[in-house]
């Protein structure tokens, strides 16, 4: 493939930053997003804009998607002006989005009917990471296909992770890792509740577990934004949250596993969105529990 031939689908909060990285890194890139205005800066990078996604790709090129949901990776894909018709024999698409195992699969046999390949490789990493490089990728798919997808993930993130051959198990892998994120997150909110309540100062408390028992980027970072309550701006919207962990439901269900912590995080989200903070960050379920407490007036 020639470096001309990469297009990048996808311009919100972690796709841009991961386009502008594959533009740094050497590619020739075009770029293609619903929201023209996403796209201007890329274009004052060097990007070429294109207006729809079956222009922006070409026959045996290589797409990476980054989209919010299956319906808009579906569209993008396999709708009325969608790219995969026009990417064709011998095309790569990277899907790098958080989607259900059945999407993936379902794309790569469509694919597959038109001569191309499909490879699952979602991210782990906020925004902040998508910009560093260090982004941690999960892939699964062809064996042709994560070769030739190798020196892009590279570019974009600091490891790559292989899952097998079934293209959707990296979404199961990806969704895995989203459920204990969300997990910490509630098990941290609980803990700093309980020592605020006992008059313990929460941001001592975070600081001292993320330094000690609890050293790892998930309690670290996490735990700042818990102890100092600031959602916004989003990194990860709360109703991106809610998306992923009915989607961590449905493969459970679709495996017959019980997972009643899930449901607890379904709750808490669920809670969340009829408050009306869907648009702040995840980690915003953590006022459910300050008012619980009475730490915290409802609003």
């Amino acid at each position: 493939m020639h470096k001309s031939a990469l297009t990048f689908l996808g311009l919100g909060k972690m796709g841009a930053p991961m386009a502008r990285n594959l533009l740094e890194g050497g590619f020739p890139l075009t770029v293609f997003n619903r929201s023209r205005p996403a796209t201007t800066g890329l274009a004052e990078a060097g990007a070429t804009v294109a207006d729809a996604p079956c222009d922006a790709v070409v026959p045996g090129g290589i797409a990476i998607t980054m989209l919010s949901n299956d319906a808009a990776l579906e569209t993008v894909t396999l709708g009325r002006e969608g790219f995969a018709d026009c990417l064709g024999e011998g095309g790569l698409h990277i899907s790098m989005s958080t989607v259900s195992p059945e999407l993936s699969r379902r794309l790569a046999r469509e694919h597959a009917l038109r001569g191309s390949f499909f490879l699952a490789a979602p991210v782990f990493g906020r925004p902040e990471a998508a910009a560093a490089r260090k982004l941690w990728i999960c892939q699964s798919g062809d064996a042709e296909a994560k070769a030739r997808a190798q020196p892009i993930l590279e570019v974009l993130g600091q490891g790559i992770h292989d899952f097998g051959e079934d293209p959707g198990a990296a979404n199961v892998a990806k969704l895995s890792g989203n459920f204990l994120i969300l997990s910490a997150i509630e098990a941290m909110a609980e803990a700093l509740a309980l020592a605020e309540k006992s008059g313990l100062d929460r941001k001592a408390l975070a600081g001292f577990l993320g330094q000690t028992i609890f050293s790892c980027p998930i309690y670290q970072n996490y735990g700042r934004i818990l102890a100092d309550r600031v959602y916004e701006p989003p990194g990860f919207k709360l109703e991106l949250g809610m998306k992923d962990v009915r989607l961590v439901r449905e493969v459970a269900e679709s495996v017959t596993l019980p997972m009643p912590v899930a449901d607890l995080l379904h709750a808490r989200l669920l809670s969340g969105l009829a408050k009306g903070r869907g648009q702040l960050d995840w980690t915003a379920i953590e006022l459910s529990t300050a008012e619980e407490g009475g730490l915290k007036k409802a609003g």
